[in-house]
This record gives C-alpha cells, sequence and structure tokens, in this order.
C-alpha cells in the first residue's frame, strides 16, 4: 500500500474560473497558435494541420521552433539528473530497479533501447511526425523519440473519475477527471500547451486535443471531437491480479493517442486496448460522451470504463464491476468509477470516496475543480475536467518558472475551454495541405 494521504486541512480552491476565447497571436499558414487562460496561468493552444504525418510535425515544428528548442534539452537534461538522485535516494516517480538499470547503462542508451523494444508496436506515423518536428527545429530525432519514451521507465501517481446520471447535477452529462501527479520540478510547466490535431481529407484520422507540453506528441491527457477523453495512473502498489509487466509492446502514450485519434466510441477503446500487446501496470481511462444518459437504466452499459491494465490483464471496470474491492476506502457509488493516486493507496482513495459521498447528485466541472481535486490534493502538475456532453474542457497547470501564487495545479486557475468551437476551428490558408491533398 502507499502511505501518502492529503493534508486534512487542504481548503477548496475559490478562483473564478477564466471563460474568454483563446487569443490570436500568430499563424504559419498550416498551423497556428492562440494563448488561453489569463496571466501567469495562460498556456498555448496549438491547432496543426497536414496531409501527413510528417507534415503535421514540421509545421508544428515550424510554428513553435523556440519552444521545443528550449523544452527538449531542458527535459532530457532534467531526467538526467532525477535517475542520478534515484540511485542513492527517493524520486517517487522512479523505480529502484530502472535507476540502478539507467547507471549502469546511461540514460540515452536506456531510452534507444526501450525505443528498440517497443518499435515493432509502434504505428509508424509517431516517428514520421518526430522526425517533421526534428527537421523543423534542428533538434534531434532522437532526443525527441528518447522524450517520449521516458513514461515506459517512470510512473506518475495520479486520479481520475468518470460520473454521469444519477451522480451529476445536469443528469444528461458524463464527467471525467484527469489529475496528473507526477513532478513540479522539472520544465514541464513551463511549458503547457493544448494542441488541436485537425483531421485532413483522405486521412483516417479524427479531430482531437492532446493536452501536455510543447513538442509532447504522446497523450496522457486528451480528448477528440468524438467525445471520447482519456485518463491515466501510473500504478506503484499493485496487487497479484495485475500478473506481469513487459518492456516490450506498445508504449502507453502512443496507445492512447490512437484512442482519440482514430477511435469512434467506448466499444473501439475497449478493442485496441485487449488486443494490443500491453507493457506496465497502470490504470487507464475512457470515456464517451455519446453513451451518456438521463435515465436510471440498469441495462445502459457505463459510458466510462477505468481498466486495470498490465501485460497480463486488461480488466475493465464499471460502477457495478468495481475495483479493487475495498467497502472502507473504495466502495461503490452509483453511476461513478474513481481511484486515487494508485491502485492500493488507502490514504488518498478514502478522502477521494468522502468527497464524491458528499458531493454525490451535485457534480459539474465548476464542483470538482473547487472541492475534489484540491481536498484530495491531486493534479500536481496538471489537472483537467472534461465535460464530455457539453463539449468543454477544464485545464489548470502548476506555476511556472519565476511565477507566483500556488505551486500546484489544483490550487491554481482553471480556464473552460469550449472543444466545440476548438474542433471547428479552420485556417484561412493551407497552401501545403491543399497542394498536397491535390495530389491524391
Amino acid at each position: 500500500y502507499c502511505h501518502g494521504k492529503p493534508d486534512p486541512n487542504a481548503k477548496p480552491n475559490k478562483n473564478a474560473i477564466v471563460t474568454q476565447k483563446p487569443a490570436f497571436v500568430k499563424s504559419t499558414g498550416n498551423a497556428s497558435l492562440y494563448r488561453a487562460g489569463d496571466g501567469e496561468d495562460a498556456f498555448s493552444v496549438v491547432h496543426l494541420y497536414g496531409a501527413t504525418a510528417y507534415e503535421v510535425g514540421y509545421n508544428h515544428g515550424v510554428l513553435m521552433r523556440d519552444d521545443m528548442r528550449a523544452f527538449f534539452p531542458k527535459v532530457f537534461a532534467y531526467f538526467e539528473s532525477q535517475f542520478v538522485q534515484a540511485i542513492n535516494s527517493t524520486v517517487p516517480w522512479i523505480p529502484k530497479e530502472i535507476a540502478l538499470w539507467v547507471a549502469e547503462i546511461g540514460l540515452d542508451v536506456a531510452l534507444d533501447a526501450t525505443w528498440d523494444l517497443m518499435i515493432l508496436y509502434s504505428p509508424r506515423h509517431f516517428a514520421e511526425e518526430m522526425r517533421g518536428m526534428s527537421d523543423a527545429t534542428g533538434v534531434e530525432y532522437k532526443m525527441i523519440r528518447r522524450i517520449h519514451m521516458i513514461g515506459e521507465l517512470t510512473q506518475g501517481h495520479c486520479s481520475m473519475l468518470g460520473a454521469w446520471g444519477t451522480a451529476v447535477e445536469d443528469k444528461r452529462s458524463l464527467l471525467q477527471l484527469r489529475a496528473l501527479d507526477w513532478d513540479t520540478d522539472g520544465p514541464f510547466q513551463d511549458f503547457p500547451q493544448v494542441t488541436i490535431y485537425h483531421a485532413a481529407d483522405g486521412r483516417k484520422s479524427k479531430t482531437f486535443a492532446n493536452v501536455g507540453w510543447t513538442g509532447w506528441i504522446g497523450s496522457i491527457s486528451g480528448m477528440s471531437a468524438e467525445a471520447l477523453a482519456v485518463s491515466e495512473i501510473g500504478v506503484t502498489f499493485p496487487d497479484g491480479t495485475f500478473g506481469k509487466q513487459s518492456r516490450v509492446g506498445y508504449p502507453f502514450v502512443f496507445l492512447l493517442r490512437d484512442i482519440l485519434q482514430f477511435d469512434a466510441s467506448l466499444p473501439d477503446a475497449r478493442a485496441r486496448i485487449t488486443n494490443a500487446r500491453r507493457t506496465c501496470n497502470l490504470i487507464l481511462g475512457v470515456g464517451d460522451g455519446k453513451m451518456a444518459y438521463p435515465v436510471d437504466d440498469a441495462d445502459h452499459p457505463a459510458p466510462f470504463n477505468s481498466v486495470q491494465y498490465s501485460h497480463s490483464v486488461a480488466n475493465f471496470i464499471n460502477d457495478t464491476h468495481f475495483l479493487p474491492v475495498n467497502d472502507t476506502w473504495h466502495s461503490k457509488i452509483k453511476n461513478m468509477v474513481y481511484h486515487g493516486m494508485d491502485w492500493l493507496c488507502p490514504g488518498y482513495s478514502v478522502v477521494l470516496q468522502r468527497q464524491l459521498q458528499d458531493l454525490d447528485g451535485t457534480l459539474t466541472p465548476e464542483i470538482i475543480a473547487s472541492e475534489v481535486v484540491p481536498i484530495v490534493q491531486t493534479g500536481d502538475l496538471h489537472v483537467v475536467i472534461y465535460d464530455l456532453t457539453t463539449m468543454t474542457l477544464h485545464l489548470a497547470n502548476a506555476r511556472g518558472s519565476g511565477e507566483s501564487g500556488p505551486q500546484m495545479a489544483y490550487d491554481r486557475v482553471f480556464t473552460r475551454l469550449n472543444m466545440t468551437d476548438l474542433f471547428s476551428h479552420e485556417e484561412k490558408t493551407l497552401p501545403l495541405l491543399r497542394q498536397a491533398l491535390a495530389r491524391q
């Protein structure tokens, strides 16, 4: 069991939610940059277009060249320092055995070896997009690739929630929480970005939003125009039902992005997860706003599933098939699925359970932002709250370098994004894309 717990004196988040539309900054004709949020809580919103994955990556790199040139070297240098520290002391998100392995062969070699083990199960479009970014920015392709393998060597302590029907104020809504607890001392919070990938005619992809950082193309948080959203928790404290892990397979950050980019429904996502060659111990979450319903229908499939995920198992969890089983700190709540910080983490789970029981039937994105995440103290790096019926997204990020106010995202200002508007955004001029499509 994990031994942490939130501060019993934690206070609600009373900050007003920012609702103004993102402001235009610049465009290259095939990509555009906006700024959303207010003051020190502002973040980038990037719209990307392209007929191929390479073109999308290239356009991204042209638009955000300076930021990418800063982000990737800073992230790699920071991870090197953290793995060295993890050898002789505790870094919560780096398993000890991984730290010792990295110390023996070096971080670059370890990440390259991880890529070599994953490449057979990694769709080609990820490598092509990274090459496009590399060619546009001059950042070494291998460095970009290495950063995207970090997730397979580390484990963030995060939380998630799916709530619908009788659990929420608007009985038609499906609400989903993704609270990312990872690392607030590194460079990530200096580069927050929501990236909108716009589907091009002739490609099979959907339009979707990736919530993360500049140049980060894997998904740990995001939602699609198909009203699908993803959540994820790294598992440090599993039980015996997880079975085995593997370092060979489909990187989970690629799997989650492919759910957003290619899947049209929760059943599609379930099939992708079931059939994947899975790797490490995780809890995944997938919600489908199209399946939300306003009536109390016991036979209607739950619109949100969490997933007990490992190389050995993919167990789909809903409010009736609820895991892990514990009546004290992880009890069933009708029309809710929730996990606090880990698989076996009583100290956080019991507080999350209490808040959800107290707020049952009244949940809104605003209530989750003000009364759930700050009291549970989950979502230090970023917090994303999806309403998959109204198609809005609430986002808060950790304090960046040189900024003021609370450090943790869950205590900072949330910004509401109208995802219907963002998904329907259209560039005024797309010469390269149109030329490419004309050649097809």
